[in-house]
């Protein structure tokens, strides 16, 4: 499957933050390189944007736009929610539109964009003017922003304007099926937390046909794509790097298909939403995995939740290996295990 392949069979990848998304794709895509993804977004086959949860996710230029029209009242919902007060009477339709204009023929940073919509609302707090452009338009983010190992501020320009017009769409429907495709079997909590998006048991009733019905040991009742592979669970699993901020982890309501809630909460332990990435185990976390250092000098420090065994130890060093040789080219690559407390 090639990068582009996955973006689009995952629906997309969240991606705050620049790099993870290349961790994330390298950890499940063979002969994956940091210049794949790159150049999908340099030829603007890619791109980041604002859609499920309110967060940017790297997507796929057609879904770029056939997912946006979908979670708009989630992010309608979540502007009023924050900024309702401080818009007050401001025609949000207005800044919207001029918003869109300034951003058509040219890319700004946030600040920028907030400091050019002041100069029409002067009275509405900039964060507010700016959200509503956000919130309200289509707006990507431009490389060099998001280039492997490249850095670059965060620059906003409309996505018709960066990536042509939209030449299809994508209902409700098709947007639950393309979810139990990449997560299920889940159920119709798992895919709100995911989306962001309520209401979707009516979707997933309009669907009955099409899906079938299991329920977990616990007795929740989930649903899947009648043909997509449901492993035998004394089915090992390989031990995977998981990319911090990764939906594997972060798109079900249930997080205990991945992982355990004392694991859980030492990984949100911090609370500022800001987490390392996480080591799978026969499928399950357990612990965390960091970079230290710079180019071909990065190593990789390994905080495990539980005692592994020396076989799984070598397994987590090897796939940490793999990746400082593959993503830069590591003279002496190293992976270190820390003492998590386990």
């Amino acid at each position: 499957m090639s990068a582009l392949e996955a973006l689009e069979h995952l629906v997309g990848m969240q991606a705050q933050a620049p790099f993870p998304p290349y961790y994330g794709l390298w950890s499940r895509l063979e002969h994956f390189t940091a210049d794949e993804l790159s150049g999908l977004l340099l030829d603007r086959r890619a791109a980041r944007i604002v859609l499920m949860r309110g967060t940017i996710h790297l997507v796929s230029a057609a879904d770029a736009h056939r997912l946006r029209p979908l979670v708009q009242p989630l992010l309608d919902r979540m502007l009023r929610g924050m900024h309702g007060a401080a818009l007050g009477d401001v025609d949000v339709d207005a800044v919207a539109a001029t918003a869109a204009e300034i951003l058509e023929t040219e890319a700004l940073t946030p600040a920028e964009l907030g400091a050019r919509l002041a100069e029409r609302w002067p009275d509405c707090p900039l964060r507010a003017l700016t959200e509503i452009g956000r919130s309200l338009v289509p707006l990507v983010q431009v490389p060099p922003r998001a280039l492997w190992q490249r850095s670059g501020q965060v620059r906003l320009t409309t996505a018709v304007g960066w990536l042509g017009p939209a030449t299809d769409t994508l209902s409700m429907d098709d947007l639950v099926l393309r979810y139990l495709g990449a997560f299920g079997p889940a159920s119709v909590a798992d895919m709100q937390t995911w989306s962001g998006l309520t209401r979707l048991g009516e979707v997933f009733d309009r669907l009955s046909d099409r899906l079938i019905r299991l329920q977990t040991d616990s007795g929740r009742r989930v649903y899947d794509l009648p043909d997509a592979p449901r492993p035998d669970p004394d089915q090992p699993a390989p031990v995977r790097l998981v990319a911090a901020f990764d939906n594997l982890v972060l798109s079900h309501a249930d997080r205990t298909r991945v992982i355990s809630d004392a694991h859980r909460k030492r990984l949100f332990a911090g609370g500022n939403g800001v987490f390392p990435g996480t080591v799978l185990v026969d499928g399950f976390v357990a612990g965390t995995w960091e970079l230290e250092g710079r180019a071909a000098a990065t190593s990789m420090r390994v905080t495990p939740y539980t005692e592994l065994a020396d076989t799984t130890s070598a397994e987590v060093e090897a796939e940490g290996i793999r990746l400082l040789r593959s993503a830069f080219d590591a003279e002496d690559p190293t992976v270190s295990f820390s003492d998590g407390g386990a």
